[in-house]
Parts: structure tokens; sequence; C-alpha cells
């Protein structure tokens, strides 16, 4: 008698393994649809507390003279310097959670989805835009956002890559919120 398996065994291994690998690929298809909602929510949040603080104090985050345990120099623009202290000003105000003796951005900041952490700049006769730190963010992700939220190229409107969206590395996402 020879041993072997049968056409029946082997097909319902072959039918496990399929649903194994649709599993798979259906769970990380999910994930990064989470991603893509966590982006957007903290996006409108961050916007949200943004423009809370101004209304609360007449001043930006950042730029406040009068922070509490972080001031900027009260000209009008978030300048690379204080974006440490917008994050600390939104956490002394209780607008955002976090640790607002915290010096650095890199530890101060909301974290992102894709592993980088948001940089708020901007001024008063400019758009304010929220960006991610690096190029972290999946350029095809970038793109969707885009083509859902704005104009859907590249290098214009208020959602933007750093990089055509032809190419396939990792991008870095900048909003402008206004």
């Amino acid at each position: 008698m020879k041993k072997g398996f049968t056409l029946v065994e082997l097909s319902i291994v072959l039918v496990i393994i399929g649903l194994l690998l649709g599993g798979v690929l259906k769970g990380k298809a999910m994930i990064e649809n989470a991603k893509i909602k966590r982006l957007n929510s903290d996006i409108s949040s961050l916007t949200a507390a943004m423009y809370t603080y101004q209304d609360k104090y007449g001043a930006f985050p950042g730029d406040d003279a009068n922070g509490q345990s972080c001031q900027g120099n009260g000209n009008g623009y978030v300048d690379t310097a204080e974006r440490t202290c917008v994050w600390r000003n939104l956490i002394d105000d209780g607008l955002i959670s976090g640790d607002a003796t915290q010096t650095t951005i890199a530890t101060v900041a909301k974290k992102t989805p894709f592993g980088s952490y948001y940089l708020i700049s901007g001024a008063a006769t400019n758009p304010f835009y929220i960006q991610t730190n690096g190029s972290y963010v999946p350029n095809k992700i970038i793109k969707g956002i885009d083509l859902k939220e704005d104009d859907g190229t590249y290098n214009t409107g208020d959602v933007r890559s750093n990089r055509a969206y032809t190419n396939t590395a990792d991008s870095q996402l900048t909003w402008y919120v206004y």
C-alpha cells in the first residue's frame, strides 16, 4: 500500500493556509487604517487646542511671552526655538496631556502613529501648520489623505508631502491648518 497525502487532504491544507494569509493581510490593512484615523484625529485635536489657546490668551502657544512654564518672544511667529514651548503651553493649560517639565521637542511633543512626533509652526500672518518630524509616513498614506481632504497634489494645498506621490519612500506630512 502506498503512503501519501490524498488530494482532499492537500486541498484542506491549502484552504487553511489561504485563510491564515487572508487574515494576516486583512489585519495589516486594519492596522494601517487605524493609524490613518489616528493621524486625522491628532491633527484635528491639535488644531482645536492651538486655537483654543489663542482665543484664551491672545497669543499662539509657543510664542506666548506670558506662558506658564515656557515663554516665547511674542513676535506672532512660532519659530524653531519656540516649538518646544508650543507643547509645554498646551499641556500647562490642560488642552493636551503630557509632561510640561520636559525640555526637548522629542520628549514633550505628541507622537505620531508612524514613529515620529508632530511639529507645530507658523505665524499670525501666515498659515499655521502641523508637520511630522522627518520622513516616517508612507507616501501612499499622505496621498490618500490629500485626495480625501484636499487637492490631491503633493506640493500644493493644505495637505502636502515633501516628495512626489510617485516616490515610494516614506515622507514628511505637512498639514496647513490656518
